[in-house]
């Protein structure tokens, strides 16, 4: 076995030199499998937790963010000494696992579905991968593409599956789904080559590291030594915190709260997917050389606060339109934010901050969905059966985890409102971080702050 993943994951495999394009197609090829299961997933979750559905839903998500959380500094800091090819491969693979699952055993998916959420990373090993092959003027315009990618991989894919499943059963989707990420799997071992410059690695794939190297709690525990770093995390889960819960009930809330049909709702996802694409390549990137790394962080928070507060207050169709618009904008807060991370820290340890950045995400995608379940329950939004959905115009079904009991109030989503107001925090705070965030240089004595940790 050793022998067998000692000479599939040597570095010299791949095709071509590493590149951006190789990132994106692995980020591509596995959020579009996962998309096409949106509607079988739904209709196995409420089969498997009838009367529990949200509350189950919310408990699976809730595990696997927090494994998520406390693995992704970890599989960061280990690709920056054993390389990305490998934790690509590892990170896909198991992520992707529970896929096949879904038909053979519903139990057995949704507890491979929690315990994926330790190897649920991609992201940070991907945005590490791209840093090293990018130089720093052109990271933010690489980061935004890989971002776009998986909006773009998200625009279409729910549909597709939701056609399939309406026209040919769930198997078929389920196996399309395995197939797209079986082939994301060959992609990584065939065509991916090592982006890690050699001397900065290990020369043998499982070579001993320390205890010290394998904890996952020690970047955890330096996070508060270095002020940047601890700014832009805090930054981060306050900002995506709601973000996380908007996407666990925002389209129920459009088509319960404001009438939306299925057609509107599939309309509404392609065309702020689209402007997300425009706004995370070509504006990311005239924001990023007109107005500074920093100052685009918090012209993304505005565009949410702003955002967040329209879905809260909003109560004609419009008013949502206008407001996707903004959220579209808003999309280049996370790009923004993983290029200036990758600026504050060393080459040597882009895989751990990114790990982190994507960790402290892990951690809201379990606690956010909970937190807006919560808040719409105290607001007398009732949780309580599956409903399907006919659109006029559709030849498929798409459903509803929920259907709503609505009293009308002042404030038609309070939970969109509240987030608002965890961004403005989050908007404050990014005030603090310096414009200047290159790695900085320790001397003799100091104490080591995270990014300067030496890992090897």
């Amino acid at each position: 076995m050793a022998t067998f993943l000692s000479c599939v994951l040597q570095p010299g495999h791949g095709i071509g030199r590493p590149s951006v394009s190789h990132a994106v197609v692995v980020i591509f090829l596995e959020f579009f499998a996962w998309g096409l299961l949106t509607t079988p997933m739904l209709t196995v979750l409420h089969e498997t937790f009838p009367q529990h559905t949200f509350l189950m839903n919310g408990l699976i998500q809730g595990v696997k963010g927090l494994l998520s959380f406390m693995s992704a500094p970890l599989i960061g800091a280990l690709s920056d000494v054993w390389g990305r090819r490998s934790f690509l491969l590892v990170t896909v693979f198991f992520t992707c696992a529970p896929i096949p699952l879904m038909r053979l055993s519903p139990w057995w998916y949704f507890a491979a579905i929690s315990m994926s959420g330790a190897f649920s990373v991609t992201f940070s090993v991907i945005f590490a991968y791209v840093s090293d092959v990018t130089e720093e003027h052109e990271r933010s315009t690489a980061y935004g593409l890989v971002s776009a990618t998986f909006a773009a991989s998200l625009v279409t894919s729910p549909a597709i599956g939701a056609y399939l499943s309406a026209c040919y059963g769930d198997n078929l989707v389920v196996l399309v789904a395995t197939l797209v990420a079986l082939a994301d799997i060959c992609f990584i071992l065939l065509a991916v080559p090592e982006s890690l410059p050699e001397k900065m690695r290990l020369n043998t794939w499982g070579a001993p590291i320390t205890w010290e190297q394998a904890d996952p709690f020690q970047s955890m525990r330096k996070v508060g030594k270095d002020p940047t770093v601890l700014l832009i995390c805090i930054t981060v889960f306050l900002s995506y915190l709601p973000e996380a819960g908007q996407y666990s009930s925002f389209f129920l809330y459009l088509r319960q709260v404001i009438n939306f049909s299925s057609a509107t709702i599939a309309v509404f996802i392609g065309v702020v997917g689209i402007l997300s694409i425009i706004a995370q390549t070509l504006i990311l990137t005239v924001l990023m050389r007109t107005i500074g790394n920093k100052n685009t962080v918090l012209l993304g928070l505005g565009f949410q606060i702003l955002q967040l507060a329209w879905y809260g207050f909003g109560s004609e169709p419009w008013m949502m339109w206008a407001a996707g618009a903004v959220a579209a904008m808003s999309s280049i807060t996370f790009p923004a934010v993983s290029a200036l991370v990758s600026r504050s820290a060393d080459p040597d340890k882009q895989g751990l901050v990114q790990g982190m950045i994507t960790g402290i995400r892990g951690l809201c995608n379990g606690l956010g969905p909970a937190l807006y379940g919560l808040i719409f329950f105290m607001f007398n939004v009732e949780l309580n059966t599956i409903d399907p959905i006919q659109g006029e115009k559709m030849k498929f079904c798409i459903y509803n985890t929920v259907s709503l009991s609505i009293q009308k109030s002042l404030i038609p989503g309070p939970p969109f409102l509240l987030g608002s107001c965890t961004v403005v925090v989050a908007f404050l705070v990014a005030l603090f971080i310096p414009e200047n965030t290159e790695p900085p240089v320790v001397t003799s004595g100091d104490f080591e702050p995270l990014l300067q940790d030496s890992f090897v």
